[in-house]
């Protein structure tokens, strides 16, 4: 248990955000939350619940976000009900949902300009990492804001990095999900290959993790694929605005993402084939579909 319990706000307790607010819980600090929909346990036990964000900025003294897009954070923080309402000088929102890296650098300066402190904190790590406290967390901001927060980051996450100023954090996540899309869509394709030309796919994935081709994302998401265990996790829809996040920063860079494109398309197809609400490891069903062959039945 934390020697000094804080204050602190929670807002979004989805299958990300419930599991790091959890933690929180556990180190002792007094927690307000809301969400949208019922509130889970322990929380409606052991957490304050406020009817609005407004609320919850108004009791805590450091209030974290963990809602699924850019326009659900502008709602919180600036709409009717929203946690801009609430601040008074010295508090501190950390925002941890994956959103626009240029929005984000406007919200930022929104909340300073209250006299108060904002972190973009987007996570990496899925709803297992979330539950393991070992996700990884990219940060912009200023570095007094970090080290304020920093101690309520460790008990959610073990790499925890401050990339910059505000939006840099998302920034980072942009980047993270392009290389998991990737590296999804890439064992898709190798596991799609094998199964059609005749080779056991989970004796392939095993011979793999033995080689250069080895990587978390085989570990994982190769074995979803082989098992058909699609249950979220991280959602294709999710993955499907993330990778559109990083189309739409390319365009206004004026940097080509060829192979973001491409895994773009996929994910799109995957969600076209009623697939949104699965893991993205279900990406594999739209390169099953163009192959007329499952990696393992269903």
């Amino acid at each position: 248990m934390s020697t000094t319990p804080q204050k602190i706000g929670f807002i979004g307790l989805g299958i990300m955000g419930a599991p790091m607010a959890g933690h929180l819980l556990d180190a002792g600090h007094q927690l307000f939350v809301n969400t949208h929909g019922k509130t889970p346990e322990p929380f409606a036990s052991k957490a304050t619940v406020c009817k609005t964000s407004t609320e919850v900025s108004q009791q805590a003294d450091i209030i974290f976000v963990m809602v699924p897009d850019t326009p659900d954070v502008e709602l919180v923080l600036f709409g009717e009900g929203g946690v801009a309402a609430g601040l008074s000088k010295g508090k501190t929102v950390v925002d941890c949902s994956s959103i626009d890296p240029v929005a984000t650098k406007g919200f930022g300066k929104k909340i300073e300009a209250l006299g108060c402190g904002y972190v973009d904190a987007p996570v990496s790590g899925g709803e297992v990492g979330a539950k393991a406290a070992s996700l990884t967390i990219m940060c912009g901001g200023q570095q007094a804001e970090f080290d304020k927060v920093k101690p309520l980051l460790d008990k959610m996450g073990k790499n925890i990095t401050l990339v910059g100023g505000i939006g840099d954090g998302q920034v980072c996540k942009v980047a993270n999900q392009i290389i998991v899309a990737l590296n999804i869509a890439a064992v898709g394709e190798a596991l799609v290959f094998a199964s059609k030309a005749g080779a056991d796919p989970a004796k392939v994935r095993q011979a793999l993790m033995g080689g250069f081709a080895s990587s978390r994302i085989l570990e994982v998401h190769g074995e979803r694929m082989i098992k058909r265990t699609f249950a979220p996790g991280f959602r294709i829809a999710l993955h499907q605005k993330d990778l559109n996040l990083a189309m739409q920063s390319a365009r206004a860079l004026g940097v080509a993402l060829p192979q973001t494109a491409g895994a773009a398309q996929l994910m799109n197809a995957c969600a076209a084939l009623g697939h949104g609400q699965s893991d993205h490891s279900a990406l594999v069903r739209a390169l099953e579909a163009l192959a007329q062959h499952p990696v393992q039945p269903d």
